[in-house]
């Protein structure tokens, strides 16, 4: 997405910059394996219907993931043309490596992370936490409270990542309240 070579300050910062996208890559590998042990560590504590009713949900977390982060894959060139949209002839920028895989992997784990949002929901219906009432009633606030997290959760100080961060979680929410409301709950 970049035209323009990238520098480094740091005499290790092309040693860390690789460890950290190895590791950014690792965990976006490895999260079937992730998630599996979280359900061997939550599934105990839940009745036998409850964990019948959440395992079908762990396979859906992990497409939920790959969205999120393809989401981000796409809207990255977007970004990144806005924020460089900003210099002039007397603010020219030179971008370190560090900061650009910086924002990079905090873009795709913001995106892959939040869409688990929607799984989060069901499982706390199937619990009795939440209903699909409760929810259309508190639609504004969450609303309010995916266009505020959108913003912080996204790097930059791009218009384009939360816009879409956040119209990807409202449409995940509208679809998960209609989830919930034909299950019963």
């Amino acid at each position: 997405p970049l035209e323009q070579a990238l520098v480094y300050t740091g005499i290790g910062d092309p040693f860390s910059i690789r460890i950290r996208i190895a590791i950014i890559t690792g965990i976006i590998l490895a999260m079937p394996v992730l998630l599996w042990h979280v359900w061997r560590f939550i599934a105990p504590g839940l009745t036998a219907p409850a964990r019948r009713a959440l395992l079908p949900w762990i396979p859906a977390a992990l497409l939920f993931f790959v969205v999120g982060v393809s989401i981000a894959y796409v809207i990255l060139q977007f970004a990144a043309a806005f924020l460089l949209a900003f210099q002039t002839p007397d603010l020219q920028p030179l971008l370190t490596a560090r900061e650009y895989f910086d924002f990079v992997s905090t873009l795709f784990l913001a995106f892959g992370l939040l869409m688990e949002f929607p799984i989060l929901l069901v499982g706390l219906s199937r619990v009795g936490i939440v209903t699909s009432e409760r929810l259309r009633r508190s639609r504004r606030l969450i609303v309010l409270v995916i266009a505020v997290f959108s913003s912080v959760a996204t790097p930059g100080g791009d218009l384009v990542s939360p816009a879409v961060l956040g119209i990807t979680l409202y449409v995940l929410f509208e679809g998960t309240i209609v989830v919930i409301r034909r299950s019963g709950r």
